[in-house]
């Protein structure tokens, strides 16, 4: 096992340095410039050219690539273009916004998915199947700004239970009486609609994934052997059959958690929510390059190193699994 992860430890750190020459190119070869949507009209040609020369956009795209691999291995990824500030303090401002929200979606999926593909799975062909098979297609197919869109016209815009966009409400947060309790639960009120969108889209994945690995592991020979043994039908299912089920499962939540590091672009710009998927959406189409290349990197590490641990842990839940 210590020789594997040594060894994926390394693939890792290539596969790195591959994306982040493939980001460094990439964004440079995108149409259009940062310079014409950052430089004042108003600015005279000196003062104009002396913000150019700051921002490095006047060096030979060698030595612009050097730099911005020595960024990288210091720690740095430069000055965000637009903010005006490091591109380290902008991504771990919206951080938390952004984990906050789509991991408590992701780990709320997954308990509802797992449980309801466990169920389906043992009462294949009957009612209970049938409804929850049909609703997880249904809400898994469902187009991600179409569902957002539809929430907030129905409850924020129409019934008005809910905000329509953003993350606070202004009037709470600048009132000193608030205190911890009310902002907390100001913050919640903003999260349920963004919540409720990516709990739809993402549990019926989980469901029918935990169903067709339930009724491939309800085929194997020990659980005859514990039906023979006289065992309830509960513990069979919860103690012998979802048990060696949940390696698939495994693999799709790890992912799930690590690929919501992104923010769902299209979810944090429909609700406003002020997080890295939304900056990562700026970013790009401002030619922000330092701002972008960081938050795509940031995206790239951590699904790398999700696999890695995916795969660790299903060394440690199946034991006939062995590197």
């Amino acid at each position: 096992m210590r020789k594997f992860i040594l060894k994926r430890l390394l693939q890792v750190v290539v596969i790195l340095f591959l994306i982040l020459t493939i980001l460094f190119v990439l964004f440079r070869l995108a149409p259009g410039d940062p310079v014409s949507r950052l430089v004042d009209p108003n600015l005279t040609p000196e003062e104009a050219d002396h913000l150019i020369e700051q921002m490095g956009l006047k060096e030979p795209i060698w030595t612009q690539y050097l730099m911005y691999l020595k960024n990288f291995a210091s720690g740095e990824f430069g000055y965000s273009f637009h903010y005006g500030e490091p591109v380290a303090k902008v991504i771990w401002e919206r951080l938390p916004n952004t984990v906050m929200l789509f991991t408590t979606a992701v780990i709320l999926a997954a308990l509802v998915g797992i449980s309801w593909g466990k169920i389906a799975a043992w009462k294949k062909g009957r009612f209970q199947d049938i409804l929850l098979t049909i609703a997880s297609l249904v809400t898994h197919t469902l187009f991600l700004p179409w569902l957002a869109l539809l929430l907030v016209w129905v409850f924020a815009y129409h019934m008005e239970w809910f905000p329509i966009t953003g993350m606070i409400s202004d009037e709470i947060w600048l009132d000193p009486s608030s205190g911890f309790f009310g902002k907390l639960v100001d913050v919640a009120h903003h999260m349920v609609l963004p919540l409720a969108t990516l709990f739809l889209i993402h549990f019926g994945s989980y469901l029918l994934v935990m169903r067709s690995s339930m009724l491939e592991t309800l085929k194997e020979d020990y659980i005859l052997l514990a039906r023979a043994k006289g065992l309830s039908e509960r513990a069979i299912r919860n103690q012998h059959a979802a048990p060696n089920a949940w390696l698939p499962v495994v693999t799709s939540v790890g992912l799930s958690l690590a690929f919501s590091i992104n923010g769902g672009a299209l979810t944090e710009t429909v609700f406003s929510w002020p997080g890295i998927g939304r900056e990562m959406v700026f970013a790009v189409s401002n030619n922000d390059y330092p701002l972008a290349q960081a938050s795509f990197l940031l995206i790239a590490a951590v699904v790398l190193m999700a696999n890695l641990v995916v795969d660790v842990l299903y060394a440690y839940l199946d034991p006939r699994i062995r590197y």
